[in-house]
């Protein structure tokens, strides 16, 4: 009885209130995604303002609109603030690697999906230089990741035992 007591109040409120406006504003951008994505024809306009949700386009917000509602209520079902910690992370270093083989491929490719100059921090990675700067810079978020998913695993993990 103890250790559900503990459980239950593993989030502090701060915690909570964060999980529900996390899971309400992942609701909205669900709905605008879907929106901008069937009725507007507009599955790869760019959303900059998005990526710390890991959308880097309308399309994304679809899929990941719906992830980020699934992640936030488990979390609040199980009332775990750590386990919340443990999905941001794995998923932040599964964003990483796909973006690492994205690049890598851009920068070999004959296909420019990219064109340099309309690259974020062109001006710094003149010509086809800003593909390997856009990797490395993945590569580093993935090497964070990696850290940061091995200690929220063994938060969760410790909350369990």
């Amino acid at each position: 009885m103890n250790a559900i007591v503990v459980i239950l109040l593993h989030m502090n409120t701060y915690q909570m209130l964060f999980l529900v406006l996390y899971g309400v504003f992942s609701c909205y951008i669900l709905i605008v995604g879907v929106k901008k994505v069937k009725l507007e024809n507009k599955p790869f306009h760019t959303t900059p303002q998005l990526l710390p949700l890991g959308i880097f386009v309308w399309g994304d917000a679809v899929i990941l609109g719906t992830f980020w509602v699934l992640v936030t209520l488990i979390a609040l079902v199980s009332h775990s603030w750590d386990l919340f910690l443990l999905f941001v992370s794995v998923f932040w270093l599964v964003r990483s690697i796909g973006e690492v083989v994205y690049w890598l491929n851009q920068q070999f490719s004959q296909l420019k999906r990219n064109p340099p100059e309309k690259l974020f921090l062109y001006t710094l990675f003149p010509n086809e230089s800003i593909w390997f700067a856009y990797q490395l810079f993945w590569q580093c978020i993935a090497v964070i990741s990696v850290i940061l998913t091995i200690y929220f695993t063994h938060l969760w993990l410790a909350t369990l035992f």
